[in-house]
């Protein structure tokens, strides 16, 4: 399986905000490979908006995915597929519905949304703080999350995405 998983960070800048969006191919859990990283700016985003997170995030996402040429067989993102965990759609499942392409797509949530179940807890490491993994198109990825390379919180795939995200790349983990 090939795996990308995308970040965005959003940076103040005199017109407004600019978003950093990045993307890294991957394969292997355990242990992973690299295949590619992928980056893009996108000058002037949509302010945020309570309760409306994916409509500033979603057009950010696609833009980068629209220059990826690569294939793959699985998205993860940083947020929420399911904010309740079956129904109630997040991020994960709007950018679903505007793939030209189903592909399954799993959201690792780093804060509990109040409408979450604890069953969508996943512990890693030995962090008191769980991550919430909600999903569509893939059966097991709590586990999946849960078995990432990495022995703290946030798997290092994770945590390397961010970083190029922020364009803050070869530090340690």
């Amino acid at each position: 399986m090939i795996y990308l998983i995308l970040d965005v960070y959003y940076q103040p800048c005199a017109d407004g905000t600019d978003a950093h969006v990045a993307g890294i191919r991957f394969c292997g859990v355990q242990a992973h490979t690299i295949l590619n990283e992928y980056r893009l700016t996108i000058s002037n985003v949509a302010p945020y908006q309570s309760g409306q997170f994916y409509q500033r995030e979603m057009p950010c996402l696609l833009a980068l995915l629209a220059q990826i040429h690569d294939p793959f067989d699985v998205i993860i993102i940083d947020g929420y597929v399911y904010l309740d965990g079956w129904q109630k759609a997040g991020l994960g499942k709007h950018l679903y519905d505007h793939l030209p392409t189903p592909t399954p797509i799993i959201g690792i949530a780093k804060n509990r949304f109040y409408e979450i179940d604890e069953s969508f807890a996943v512990h890693r490491g030995t962090s008191k703080h769980p991550l919430y993994v909600t999903s569509i198109g893939i059966d097991n990825a709590q586990n999946f999350v849960k078995t990432l390379c990495g022995s703290h919180r946030l798997p290092n795939i994770v945590s390397q995405v961010d970083r190029l995200s922020r364009n803050v790349v070869n530090q340690p983990s």
